[in-house]
């Protein structure tokens, strides 16, 4: 057992080290899968250790960096990021973006790519609507659950 925390241990330190945000190993009978997102899971043999990672440091102005904008409109929901990197609105430079302001798009359609660890990843639209708002500029660096988007269900 503690060959597998010692493992572990050296895996998690690897992630920190390298900015890894997921990782999967198997090794004979040992099975381990790591996934950054906001605070480091473990599971290993069937049982799951939780190492929390630090808070992320507050931006200028004393709020965090992810923090939801206040949105005046109840009827606006923010379309967050579901992992860390960096965002693109469209899939090249020379490209049109995805959506923009006013765009309608239908759920699963794609909005966004976020790159992590040089993997282009699209980010897709949770239901039908109507962007009502872009929160983040091109080649921005994106945190765990930052809002992204704000829409209007519709």
């Amino acid at each position: 057992m503690s060959d597998s925390i010692e493992k572990i241990s050296a895996l998690l330190a690897l992630m920190k080290e390298n900015d890894i945000v997921e990782l999967e190993l198997e090794e004979g009978e040992f099975s381990v899968a790591l996934r950054k997102q906001g605070a480091f899971v473990a599971q290993a043999m069937g049982q799951v250790q939780t190492v929390m990672a630090p808070a992320p440091a507050p931006a200028q102005g004393g709020v965090p960096a992810a923090a939801a904008p206040a949105v005046d409109d109840p009827g606006l929901e923010p379309i967050k990021s579901p992992i860390v990197g960096t965002f693109y609105r469209a899939p090249s430079p020379e490209s049109a973006p995805y959506v923009q302001q006013g765009d309608t798009v239908r759920k699963d359609s794609v909005i966004c790519i976020i790159e992590a660890m040089k993997i282009m990843n699209e980010i897709r639209a949770e239901a039908d609507g109507v962007i009502e708002k872009v929160l983040v500029e091109s080649g921005e660096p994106v945190e765990y659950g930052q809002p992204l988007f704000l829409i209007r269900r519709g």
